[in-house]
């Protein structure tokens, strides 16, 4: 018998694995789902009719309209995930406190938005998920489960988010039964940390790669903003580069030229670094050709 009762807020295959977990659960019975109101997920629509969920978008889940929504509704708790509104103290308390978010970060490190791209900018080791109350305060609900997994030298955001895309599905699900089930342990984030970090939402001109910068700490940018990010680039004599996948590599130049490209060999570009590495960029796209001027010879 369903008689567990959730309303669902997400987007994205995040949403759409969560989603299927839940709805597969025959102790569950999801009442509705709540997409984002400004993007056009028909995946999670169609996943929606396919289980004959009631699915709604809503400008603003805080407006006296959606509280009479959702008090009729008679809910259990609402779970979100990747779902772009807050919640206000109203919504909060008409369930009781039973909200919770899974949010891509270790928190309480890497409250806000842009987390993946953040982590690997960053040159971070590892990164985490972790599910946790909704209150008043961005992020800083009292914390349920927390999962940790190591950033490898090959990992880019393509991988890790894929990663999260399956785990945050998972943890949420989990999350989930515990508390249904009234057998979990939530601790104030101060418990894991005093000390908390907070990052924006990352936005037009922050792709910018800024060629002052050491060669470890371009690597790192490149691979924080590959696809489905825009690519870092770069303008080099009015044209714009978007550059893929990079690799330093150990070739020792004659140049003491700085921040210079050097060379195109086999479709790759080779760039001196501040730091006195070469830097290859394998894979890269641009209308711009290099001209004879720009060349200079790797030894």
């Amino acid at each position: 018998m369903k008689n567990y009762k959730v309303g669902f807020f997400g987007d994205d295959i995040w949403a759409h694995n969560t989603v299927k977990l839940l709805s597969k659960d025959k102790s569950i019975n999801v009442k509705f789902i709540c997409g984002r109101y400004f993007t056009k997920d028909k995946t999670l629509k169609k996943i929606s009719n396919r289980k004959k969920i009631k699915f709604l978008k809503v400008q603003n889940v805080n407006s006296s309209n959606f509280y009479k929504f959702l008090k009729n509704q008679d809910v259990d708790i609402l779970v979100s995930m990747s779902f772009d509104q807050i919640f206000k103290k109203k919504i909060i308390e008409l369930v009781k406190g039973n909200i919770i978010n899974c949010h891509a970060g270790k928190l309480p490190f890497y409250r806000g938005r842009s987390v993946l791209n953040w982590v690997l900018i960053n040159g971070e080791k590892e990164f985490g998920i972790t599910t946790h109350f909704i209150n008043n305060k961005i992020d800083q609900g009292k914390i349920i489960n927390q999962n940790i997994f190591k950033i490898r030298k090959k990992d880019n955001f393509k991988s890790l988010l894929k990663k999260c895309h399956k785990h945050c599905a998972l943890l949420l699900y989990k999350t989930v039964k515990q508390i249904q089930n009234k057998n979990y342990n939530a601790l104030p984030q101060s418990k894991f940390s005093k000390n908390f970090s907070y990052f924006r939402k990352r936005g037009k001109g922050d792709e910018i790669l800024d060629l002052g910068l050491k060669s470890d700490r371009i690597r790192n940018f490149v691979r924080g903003l590959v696809k489905p990010g825009p690519y870092a680039r770069i303008r080099l004599k009015n044209n714009e580069i978007l550059i893929k996948k990079v690799t330093i590599i150990n070739n020792k130049i004659k140049s003491t030229l700085k921040n210079q490209f050097l060379n195109l060999k086999r479709d790759k570009l080779y760039f001196k670094t501040i730091d006195n590495k070469i830097i290859r960029i394998d894979e890269w796209s641009s209308k711009f050709k290099i001209n004879k001027d720009l060349q200079l010879n790797l030894k």
